[in-house]
């Protein structure tokens, strides 16, 4: 393998929305340098259990909402 093909992999550290930090290799910025998260598994509702967002009006409804009166009986 060619080495100038690869990116820098190096130690970096990475900070949680509730302030705890912890230590990781990654090929993101420069050594020691500190990855803040605005969102985390201990924040994002996906993960906490918190209100999720559900689309209401997809192309079915739509489509009901605008045809469904409709019928093919005679």
């Amino acid at each position: 393998m060619k080495a100038e093909g690869h990116p820098d992999y190096h130690l970096i550290t990475v900070k949680m929305t509730d302030g705890t930090e912890y230590q990781t290799r990654s090929t993101w910025g420069k050594e020691g340098d500190t990855m803040s998260l605005e969102i985390d598994p201990l924040s994002h509702p996906a993960w906490t259990g918190g209100r999720q967002q559900v689309q209401e009006g997809g192309r079915v409804a739509q489509f009901n909402k605008r045809f469904g009166g409709l019928s093919l009986k005679k």
